[in-house]
């Protein structure tokens, strides 16, 4: 599948089957993250790696017995791999106070970043991780952490200052049980009202 087919067909799957993920492709999937841009080249992004068991705990963590009667993706819960993307924003600091960058004043302190690049270059992980399952024939949805981020960490030894992006659930989709969330049901501008050319 090429580019323009995978930007296509990309969507978050939220219902999958419990047939496991080949180790070729879970290769395949972290390269296609690692592949990411990456301010000053930090190379900040690491990816925890959760499969069949450790999915189970990563769900015990998060979901309550009495929220999972009301999930309403139970079959999310069925994704054979999970993958967690983390950056450091202590490492761009570090970065940005070598030589070659000490000029931009950005090694002082995260604070000093106008643009957390951490997230920038994670979200473009993220994406590349999305598109290169879609490529492979797989489903993949990326979620968010919130309030779980903290006992997540605690529970797979996640070093303290390294922080989540969110989790990326990837597998076989079970298209017979697929159902779009309610936000892909919001009508949104078309390209030419959320472009501008020359000026706004």
């Amino acid at each position: 599948m090429d580019l323009i087919d995978a930007l296509a067909k990309r969507h978050m799957v939220r219902a999958f089957t419990p047939k496991p993920v080949d180790e070729v492709a879970i290769v395949q999937l972290l390269h296609a993250a690692m592949r990411g841009p990456s301010a000053g080249n930090t190379a900040s992004l690491q990816v925890l790696v959760l499969a069949e068991e450790q999915c189970q705990l990563y769900w015990e963590t998060t979901l309550t017995p009495q929220r999972r009667t009301s999930f309403p993706w139970p079959k999310l819960l069925l994704a054979p791999l999970l993958l967690i993307p983390t950056v450091d924003p202590h490492d761009y600091v570090a970065r940005y106070s070598e030589p070659d960058k000490v000029h931009t004043a950005l090694g002082q302190s995260a604070n000093q970043w106008p643009v957390p690049y951490w997230w920038v270059d994670g979200g473009a992980a993220v994406e590349n991780v999305l598109l290169m399952a879609t490529s492979l024939g797989l489903g993949a949805c990326f979620f968010g952490q919130f309030e779980h981020e903290t006992a997540l960490s605690r529970r797979f030894g996640i070093p303290d200052g390294r922080r989540a992006l969110g989790t990326i659930a990837v597998g076989h989709p079970d298209g017979e049980a697929e159902r779009p969330s309610h936000s892909s049901q919001r009508l949104t501008a078309t390209v030419d009202e959320r472009t501008h050319w020359g000026t706004w």
